[in-house]
């Protein structure tokens, strides 16, 4: 897995919005840092994956995710939104939401962050340092040492 699956710029801590124009200003993160190669594109992937189930988890997370050709590495953005976004989870709205992007035809990266991230987001603890993170850096490093270098 890419030790670069996350970047400072990929991180928005003051996430608003619906669900539209959470993934929009994810994606544009990754826009931003030459990851995905075309922003209307990856967004058609995405919501051709949301159609398909919904990807809120119980506890308040979100995981929008897909596999596009639009998309040049293996990617993760991260965003915090204090007031919640509907992801489709039964118990509520989405306060931490990860938006994951990976080139097509790469199903083992897809399925790797997928389950690393899974798993860790079952521990309060990891929960917790993303909510309480002050700033993008600590949010990168939580990932870094949680998902990427476990």
């Amino acid at each position: 897995m890419s030790a670069t699956l996350i970047t400072d710029a990929q991180v928005l801590l003051t996430l608003e919005g619906d669900r539209n124009a959470a993934t929009r200003a994810l994606a544009g993160t990754l826009v931003d840092t030459g990851r995905v190669t075309d922003l209307d594109g990856f967004l058609a992937d995405v919501e051709v994956r949301e159609q398909q189930m919904a990807t809120g988890l119980p506890g308040g997370i979100g995981i929008p995710h897909c596999r596009s050709a639009h998309v040049t590495e293996p990617s993760l953005a991260f965003g915090r939104s204090e007031q919640g976004i509907d992801w489709g989870a039964e118990d509520g709205p989405a306060h931490l939401i990860f938006l994951i992007a990976v080139p097509e035809g790469s199903d083992e990266d897809h399925l790797a962050i997928l389950a690393k991230l899974a798993r860790k987001l079952m521990r309060r603890e990891f929960k917790d340092a993303l909510r309480e993170a002050p700033d993008a850096a600590t949010v990168v490093r939580v990932v870094q040492e949680e998902v990427v270098n476990a």
